[in-house]
């Protein structure tokens, strides 16, 4: 497990197994996103009250925050059967296809994502997501012929941590596109408190706070660090986690108050020790911290720019007045270094 894992990595297997049991499965088990919720249970109850699929969903938004729970519980309210792929998967129209001639009336297609659709896939995504219709090409050159075929009414939710990047034709296709926004503390720990019950976790209300305030406005960040704070408690704490537990664990695990975990440390003081502050291109910037510039820029940038620790110029990124003091290192005017320009 890479270091950076507890906050930011791709799940593990045994993560996917256990973050999928912390799930909700219907919309009174949701925490938090109270709006969201409320457009969403209109959506839902004018659907069944017209004995229809729900309209076509996209959710955007960054990674953790229950793009993938909420298109279960669409799924589950309306009594349908959840079917989940993801972008890369549908490598070619066969594949997507194959998935969508297995849909029954009122099934729930979930493309995780979605934004990574290859055009070809995306074409033929059109008319299934308008008409109910596949059109698919049988045979090449001369002899190739088009083939229609009639569709259950279906619904298809997408999710996409870059939503600038899904083409306008298949944007403008659902009929509700919703960000989801990190989640405060307090429903962060009000999640905590439900896994703990799951996870049958000893656990007081000012440890799970603790953890709430470190876990990035993300409830999978939140489960992941519950997690990681029980194996502490269990070894050295005899299974008890209160707030003092919570903050050893957490010390140990290298997450700090405001829950930046090493990565993010990292690219700060990159961006103040090596660059002056900035601006600093993203390229340059990756290759300081040894990670890949998709990964600095999805993963770790969201959080540091939500929370003020660095600004987005049209010249690179540049080190906020929060980041120095959060670092406890004391600004420098000095000239930006060559090959700071953004990249």
């Amino acid at each position: 497990m890479r270091d950076e894992g507890l906050l930011t990595g791709d799940p593990l297997p045994e993560d996917d197994a256990i973050e999928i049991g912390l799930r909700p499965h219907r919309m009174d088990e949701f925490v938090g996103q109270g709006a969201l919720k409320e457009r969403l249970a209109i959506l839902i109850e004018a659907a069944r009250g017209r004995g229809e699929a729900i309209d076509h969903v996209l959710f955007s938004g960054p990674p953790g925050l229950g793009k993938t729970s909420l298109a279960g519980i669409l799924a589950a309210e309306m009594n349908a059967q959840f079917r989940g792929t993801s972008g890369p998967a549908l490598d070619r129209p066969g594949d997507l296809a194959a998935v969508i001639t297995n849909l029954e009336a009122g099934d729930v297609l979930f493309i995780d994502e979605i934004h990574r659709l290859p055009r070809q896939v995306e074409e033929v995504l059109y008319p299934a997501m308008e008409d109910f219709q596949l059109d698919i090409v049988v045979g090449k050159g001369p002899a190739a012929r088009s083939i229609k075929i009639d569709l259950p009414p279906f619904t298809l939710v997408g999710a996409t941590t870059r939503v600038g990047r899904v083409a306008p034709p298949l944007r403008d296709r659902f009929g509700y596109v919703a960000r989801i926004d990190y989640y405060e503390p307090g429903d962060l720990a009000a999640i905590l408190h439900r896994s703990s019950a799951i996870l049958e976790v000893d656990i007081t209300e000012e440890g799970s706070r603790t953890i709430a305030r470190r876990s990035r406005g993300t409830p999978r960040v939140a489960n992941r660090l519950l997690r990681r704070v029980r194996d502490y408690a269990a070894v050295r704490a005899d299974g008890h986690i209160d707030e003092a537990v919570a903050d050893r664990a957490l010390e140990v695990f290298e997450v700090d108050g405001l829950g930046l975990d090493k990565v993010d440390r990292a690219i700060l003081e990159s961006v103040i020790g090596k660059f002056g502050g900035g601006p600093v291109g993203l390229s340059t910037l990756a290759i300081a911290v040894g990670e890949e510039p998709e990964t600095v820029e999805d993963a770790y940038e969201p959080f540091l720019l939500q929370e003020g620790f660095l600004q987005r110029t049209p010249r690179g990124r540049i080190a906020t007045e929060r980041a120095y003091e959060h670092l406890g290192v004391e600004r420098i005017e000095t000239a930006s270094p060559q090959g700071s320009l953004l990249e």
